[in-house]
């Protein structure tokens, strides 16, 4: 039986779909996969049995993304699998963000020993003035799953949105309502937001995209929110223009040591997708792309390789793991026909520098085939199922 490695507490009707195929374990002598959360893996040695990481969240900043793709180990993740949590808890920090909802509610627990706490309510709200959302310009950088939901979910609200993103799908896009108006670029959305949400990935490009040089083209008291990553808004930036009043309030739910117990800040325990229903969505989206890979090699949402499928309908399959390069799936098949080995069926997809390969064969793999294919320049791991 192949063993999984299971860090985190993961929702047990994840596990459900795992534990009468596999052995559960905790550690990773001879594990097969590793399903996990938000344990760090940078530091992990993976034995070469590894062929596959399951993340139950949509971010991989824990996993060591370069060095697994090196080694042939397939990194999956569940992209909106807790976009409704994410994107409800998006609209609680717009309200946060536009009425002191928070400085109101510690204020109104201090009354306690009033004499008359009704009255003292009456005298003192009108510390806590704020505005309302309907009919201001809400920018959403980033449409994916999350960022798409937060557009629609806005409009209803009254607000002009306006949104870019330029990896959106066409799936995507035709899941927009049809008032979310798409932006040239980044710029239109600093120039004209009265607020700003951000739902994209932390990689090199978008480090430090909130930045002075950024916030510059912002409007005066602009309201910017971030449930994605803490990596996307340069800290002191941020803190500087609070302090000048370019920036009006900053929503994150990524706190740092830089970020805590700011005036104008408010911090939220990254509280973005823990609902009882995203753990449960993200645990089994998560069991399932693993159990399917770890069974016939089938790949849906892998941050590092391409999704490809196949129906499993011949004897058996090879799948190959290789650098997307010319001359790659004739090498592939070639190797096959030289040992007078039947192709039933074929899929091949590429990702970016990475490439993969299912071959559906109707006679079983022998080493010699798969020590053949491994010699191919640019292939990085062969499976056999």
């Amino acid at each position: 039986m192949k063993k999984i490695t299971v860090f985190n507490k993961i929702a047990q009707v994840g596990l459900d779909v795992l534990e009468k195929r596999y052995e559960l374990v905790d550690t990773l002598d001879g594990a097969d996969g590793i399903l996990l959360r938000s344990a760090k893996l940078h530091d992990t040695v993976f034995p070469s049995s590894v062929k596959a990481i399951a993340r139950s969240g949509a971010g991989v900043n824990n996993i060591p993304i370069e060095r697994c793709t090196e080694q042939g180990i397939v990194v999956f993740n569940t992209p909106g699998a807790n976009a409704n949590g994410v994107k409800e808890l998006t609209i609680c920090a717009l309200i946060l963000a536009s009425r002191d909802v928070l400085g109101g509610a510690n204020w109104a627990s201090s009354l306690v020993g009033e004499a008359d706490v009704a009255k003292a309510v009456e005298a003192g709200k009108g510390a806590f003035v704020g505005c309302e959302l309907a009919g201001k310009t809400l920018g959403v950088v980033g449409l994916g799953a999350i960022g798409g939901s937060v557009a629609n979910a806005a409009t209803a609200l009254g607000m002009n949105v306006i949104g870019y993103d330029p990896y959106i799908t066409a799936k995507a896009a035709w899941s927009l309502a049809p008032s979310v108006k798409q932006a040239s670029g980044y710029d239109e959305i600093f120039k004209k937001s009265d607020y700003i949400t951000l739902h994209v990935p932390a990689t090199e490009q978008t480090k430090n995209m909130i930045s002075e040089k950024t916030i510059s083209q912002m409007k005066k008291g602009v309201k910017i929110l971030n449930l994605s990553r803490a990596e996307l808004v340069c800290a002191d930036d941020i803190k500087a223009a609070l302090a000048s009043g370019k920036v009006g309030k900053y929503v994150t739910d990524f706190p740092t040591n830089e970020t805590v117990g700011v005036e104008g800040i408010i911090t939220i325990p990254h509280l973005g997708a823990s609902t009882y229903e995203s753990e449960d969505h993200c645990a089994v989206m998560a069991a399932k792309q693993l159990h399917e890979y770890l069974s016939c090699g089938n790949i849906a949402n892998s941050v590092n390789f391409p999704s490809v499928s196949l129906p499993h309908t011949s004897f058996a399959r090879a799948c190959v793991l290789h650098k997307n390069v010319p001359n790659m799936l004739t090498q592939i098949t070639s190797a096959f026909s030289a040992d007078g080995i039947n192709i039933d069926n074929l899929a091949n997809g590429s990702k970016g520098q990475m490439a993969y390969t299912i071959v559906e064969i109707s006679s079983a793999p022998d080493e010699k085939i798969v020590k053949e294919l491994e010699s191919i320049d640019g292939v990085i791991r062969v499976l056999t199922y």
